[in-house]
Formats: structure tokens, sequence, C-alpha cells
């Protein structure tokens, strides 16, 4: 990028030190480069003047020409208002401020012709423009800037007060474009943007600030969506495949007794072809001598961790050890009861490790681990602890991975000094499309598309609080035939600041409902000590209490095969993903389930969006693409994800998917053609890849 463009901002003409600052602390906005590429957000067609007659109820900004014929100031104080009356051959209109008042009332002149430009807001059959940009026709002449597209800029509260406005940032742009047009280095190279009919960079900013036509305008703003995704894409590629190359794995070279054993002997239930096709992708990796780097997603119930244990016994067969990082003691602790079930009386070692775990205990678990004998170590975020150290450590895997900082992740990723282990990151957590493409755009991606047979899909039905006692009726029809039920509360005590439902609350009424010695209700939620919560679980898992009163602490990894009932109260409060991950409790067993949502009547309009979804359908993927779509991707780079080079200015990964998938291969065939970006056309290429490593972490060896 040009020298020009890292010139300190309030060097500028129109900015000043002062308004240096402000920008800076508000907007980020410190350089020429930050000014210029702080884009509009939406546009305003200034060519058009809008009669005041045939000004239209649900018009979002309109420009309207006319005198002032009179002034008044109404209330006192902090409550005045400036109501101004704005005339032309059509017709009147009130123009009214409630800020800066006193100021607006010296400025304006009766008889003098203006420019009223505003969003007009209809109140009691009148129509008034709350504070309006006004300009005095006779000034607009002498205007140097265009005012055909007025863009609209990202502002702040503090950048307003201190008369900062998005009209004083596109003057700004507009002196900043006059200083640096044609001297700004060009970042893409010439044949991608011949071949997508795109504009050069120059052309490019000149159109996204100052568009002199729509179509300028649409191809300007793609070509900076398109170069922000691609670049993503370019550096996920290269840094994905340059890891195979530079990071020999340990070799797994054959499948052996153990597995073979377990294959033929102590295989739980057949395996569905979506689990066989990602044991073949796993088994691919482990077996090429390079280090395997895979992410496995699966919804709920679909066998990940029978997939985890088979690569857990192909890497045992080779002379490796392996370990399992779970994001909490009581998920730790179901896998580790799953794999002894499922190892029966195979010989291999099994270890867990949490942070209730005793000192003796721990001492003779370091003790195996160091001299080999302990094969599989299952723990939380104690395995990364300095002491853990491991004889010849070949497979890490990691289960629901988003709950783990990088940091934490970089850890376990050392402990073999000599090769780095296989990784494998599960997720039960469906990741839409454009996610995967970007936070794990540098993992290789297995997806387990389908459930075990036999399984019924969970029947979901939403009732408002007010059917409480036919909600009871319920649960007691299902403890008389054999079933549990879980109740899932949002909060544990009452909140003065939020009208949920609370646990504490919840547990007395149940108990009321559900009295002893016909009934047996426990109790479990994250403020209990670790051997509370086991053995409130232990008496739910063997059927001693048929309901379990929890927050969400039961979320990931309780795995009950009879429980078969699932209810959420205040739903409203839950996000899609986490209500998806609460319905995967139950659905288990070989009983029709059910999850009901339970909410008050006053609904959000997301919240109701987010309970309509969980009852039309069970598909994580598409549950997820609509999450993605109320919430938005979110904060893509930081200690919690990997991968994203930098900050999107423009392109938005919920609305831009085939931009995306578009940049994605037109960087992959780059990268086929010329890997190491050694062709004289793609110079430009590594020079912006160097650039934008600079400015970022590098998570992608972490992950």
């Amino acid at each position: 990028m040009s020298v020009i463009l890292d010139q300190d901002i309030k060097f500028l003409a129109g900015v000043g030190p002062k308004r240096a600052d402000l920008l800076a602390k508000e907007l980020a906005i410190k350089t020429f480069k930050d000014l210029l590429f702080h884009f509009p957000y939406k546009y305003a067609d200034r060519s058009r003047i809008c009669p005041i007659r045939e000004i239209k109820d649900g018009e979002s900004h309109i420009q309207l020409k006319g005198k002032i014929t009179g002034m008044e100031i109404f209330g006192v104080r902090q409550k005045q208002r400036l109501v101004a009356t704005l005339e032309d051959d059509t017709g009147t209109v009130e123009l009214i401020w409630f800020k800066s008042v006193k100021w607006m009332s010296q400025s304006l002149k009766e008889g003098i012709e203006y420019m009223v430009f505003g969003k007009p807001v209809f109140f009691k059959s009148r129509i008034n423009i709350p504070h309006p940009e006004v300009e005095e026709m006779a000034r607009i002449s002498k205007v140097s800037y265009p005012y055909i597209f007025q863009a609209s800029y990202p502002l702040t509260e503090k950048l307003k007060n201190g008369f900062i406005t998005s009209r004083t940032l596109h003057k700004l742009q507009y002196n900043l474009l006059q200083k640096v047009y044609g001297q700004i280095e060009e970042t893409m190279p010439g044949y991608i943007l011949r071949n997508l009919g795109l504009p050069d960079l120059n052309t490019c900013l000149l159109n996204i600030h100052y568009p002199s036509d729509e179509e300028l305008l649409k191809k300007a703003r793609y070509r900076i969506k398109f170069e922000e995704l691609f670049y993503i894409q370019l550096k996920l590629l290269r840094l994905r495949e340059g890891r195979k190359v530079k990071h020999k794995g340990c070799l797994f070279s054959e499948i052996g007794d153990r597995f073979n054993r377990f294959y033929h002997d102590h295989l739980p239930f057949n395996l569905t072809d979506a689990q066989k096709r990602v044991i073949k992708e796993i088994r691919k990796d482990v077996g090429s001598g390079k280090q395997m780097n895979r992410l496995l997603q699966g919804d709920v119930g679909s066998g990940k961790t029978l997939v985890a244990l088979l690569t857990i016994l192909m890497a045992i067969d080779n002379g490796f050890q392996t370990c399992i990082m779970a994001p909490t003691e009581i998920l730790a602790q179901q896998h580790f009861a799953t794999f002894k079930q499922m190892l029966g009386n195979l010989p291999i070692k099994i270890g867990i490790l949490t942070g209730s775990s005793k000192k003796a205990a721990r001492e003779e678990l370091h003790s195996l681990l160091q001299n080999g004998e302990m094969k599989i170590l299952i723990g939380t975020h104690a395995l990364i602890e300095d002491i853990v150290i491991f004889n010849n450590l070949g497979l890490v895997i990691i289960d629901e991975q988003h709950r783990f900082g990088v940091a934490q992740r970089a850890k376990l990723w050392k402990k073999n000094p000599l090769q780095p282990p296989h990784i494998l990151v599960m997720t039960a957590t469906p990741i839409p499309r454009t996610l995967a493409m970007t936070v794990y755009g540098d993992l290789d991606v297995s997806v387990i598309d389908e459930l075990p047979p036999g399984r019924k899909p969970v029947k979901t039905a939403h009732y408002y609080d007010s059917k409480r006692l036919q909600l009871f009726k319920f649960m007691k029809d299902q403890v008389a035939a054999g079933r549990q039920v879980y109740v899932v509360y949002p909060l544990i005590k009452e909140s003065e600041k939020m009208d949920y439902k609370d646990l504490e609350d919840g547990y007395a009424s149940i108990s009321r409902a559900f009295p002893t010695p016909q009934y047996a209700v426990s109790v479990l939620h994250g403020r209990m000590k670790a051997e509370e919560k086991n053995k409130a679980m232990a008496l739910f898992v063997n059927g001693t209490t048929q309901i379990m009163v929890s927050t969400t602490v039961i979320e990931v990894g309780v795995d009950v095969p009879n429980a078969s009932v699932m209810i959420i109260e205040s739903t409203e409060r839950f996000g899609l993903s986490q209500l998806h991950q609460l319905r995967g409790r139950v659905g288990r067993g070989a009983e029709q389930s059910y999850c009901l949502l339970m909410s008050g009547v006053k609904l959000t309009k997301d919240a109701r969006t987010r309970i309509e979804t969980m009852v039309r359908t069970t598909d994580g993927f598409d549950i997820a693409e609509v999450d993605m779509r109320l919430r938005g991707p979110g904060d893509l780079e930081g200690t919690q994800q990997s991968g994203i080079p930098f900050d999107l200015k423009l392109a938005n990964l919920v609305k831009d998917q085939k931009i995306l998938e578009h940049a994605r291969n037109v960087a992959s065939d780059i990268l086929d053609d010329d890997p190491l970006l050694d062709k004289k056309e793609h110079a430009i290429l590594s020079k912006e890849l160097s650039r934008i490593n600079n400015h970022n972490h590098n998570w992608s060896e972490i992950s």
C-alpha cells in the first residue's frame, strides 16, 4: 500500500489535532488509509428534489428545496426544541431540532432558500423532519465536492457531539481523494480484475465514496468484498498446504490387533455410511506421514465419539499415546465411562485427569504417562499443565473446541517435542458453510451427516407459561411410563434485572408438584462442588431420580438414553445453538422423545424466530444457518478463534456466501498452478500476504 496513505490523519485538510484525536479514539482512524477504508454503509440519491406534497410515509430519506418561512423555540433549557417551517410551491413541512437548538436558530434565516435532506416522520397526520441537513442554495453552487450520491458513514455519539457528522466525513473523504487519487498502490493482480470485470483500486475507492451511478458503486463494492474474502482464503489454503509440507506427522502405518478386535468384537452398533467415510478420511491422513489437522462436525448423537475411539485405537496400535480434552468435568467423566465400557476387556490402560483429581491419583497417573503404560488420557484443561508429560503423544482430540482458547490448545499441540501429534477437533455445534471456510478454513473438514439407525426424531413443541398444569401432567405420564425428564433453567437465582424463570424457584415448584416418596427430583448447577455434581448426575444416570432440574451445565456431553423429555424454561433467553445442544440430550434411546419449549407471552421477533426454527426442524446445519443470520458471524478473530487475517470492512459472511465461494475457488486455482506464488504476476499476492501476516497472529498451527 502506498506510503502516502501512512500519513497521520491530522495533516489532512479539515482535520487537525483535535479532530484527529477524536477520530482515533472513536473509529480507530489514525492514518489516511484508515479514513479511506472507512466505508459508507448506505447512500442517498441527491439528484432528485421531492415536492413537499409528494412526501410519502415510509420513505427512508428525501431531498427538499424551499424557503424558511418561520421559526419558533418551544420548551426550556435541556428540553428545548426548534421548529422551522419549510415552504415550497406545493406545501409546507416542519423541520425539528432537539439538539444544538441555539446554534441552529442563529444559523437559519427566514426568507432564504435551502436544500434540505432528511428522513420524514408522520406524527398525528402531520409531517416533520427531525434533525435534517440544511444548506443554503447560494452556497451549494460553490461546493467543490459532488452531490449525486451522498454516503452515510458509521459514527458514534461522541463524534456527533463533537460536530463530526456523516457529512463531515464525506467532505474529508473528498479532500483525501483529491490528495491521493492515482497514487494508491494496487493490491490485486491485473488479470484477476480483468477476468472479473472489476475496477482498479484507485477507481474502486473513488466510486465507493463518490459514485456517479449505481452500476459503478455495485462493481466497487463487489471488488472490496471479493478482495477481503479472497485474501482470507488465499492465506488459509496456503497455510494448510504449507503445514502439510512443513510438519511431518506421526506415522500410523498399520491397522493392528486392538483396532481389529474392537471393530469385530466390541462395536456397539454398525457404523453408518457417514462414519465409515470419515474414518477413511482420517485413516488416509494419519497414514500419510504428514500431520493431520481435521475438524470433525457431527450433529448431536451422530456417533463422533465412536469415530474418535477408532482413531485412538489406530494410534495405540502404532505405539503412540492419545489424549482427549473436554470442556467440563461432567463431559470428561462421560467420555471416561463411555470408553471404559466400549473397550471392555481389551488390555488398554485409560486414565482421567481433572481439577478435582486427588494428589495420589495424579502422581500415579503422571508415572504411567511418562513410562508409556497409559495409552489414553481423558481430561479437562488440567491436561495442559506443564507437569503432564507424555512418553510418545501421537494424537490429540479436542471436544467442543470452541470452548478452549487457542493458547490452551497450543500447549497440548507441543506435548510431543519430536513431532507434532495429529489433531482431531470435534464439535456437535454445526458450523455454517461460510464459517467453516473462514474460521476453520485451514483445517480439513469431515462431516457426519447421518444419525445411527433406529433413532426417532425428537418431537418439539412450544408452550406458554399458562400451560404449566398440562406440562406437569405430561411429565407425570412420562415418569409413569418409566421415562426420565430434564428441566433446564437459564438462571440459578431470581434476578431483579431479568424476568426469567430461575432454578431455585423452579425446583421448589417441581418438588411440590412431584412429592416424595412417589417421585425423586435431583438438582444440578454450576455453583455446586464437583463431588456434588457427580453424585447428582449419577443418581439420574442410574434411574434413582426421575427428574433432573438443571442449568445449562448439562448442555454438553451427558448421555442418559432413558431420558426422553427435555423441558426448557424461558426459552427466549437461549440462543439457537444452545437450544439445539440441549435438545440433543434426549432422543438417545429407542423411545419417542420430546423437547418442550416454555416461554412468556411477550417475545421479540428474534426470539420468536428461534422458537419457530426449533419447532420446524431438527437439522443442526439448518439451525446453524438461521442462528448466524440472526446473530451474525461474531468476532471471527481473537483468542477464541483462528485463521481470520483481518477485519472485514465490507464483506458479510451471512450475505456474501457466493462471493466467498467464488473467492475460495479463485485462490485454490492460483495455488494449484503456483503453490509458492513465484510467478511474476503473483508477486503482488506475496506482498499483500506478508503485509497481512505482519499485522495478525498466526493461530493456524494451534488449531
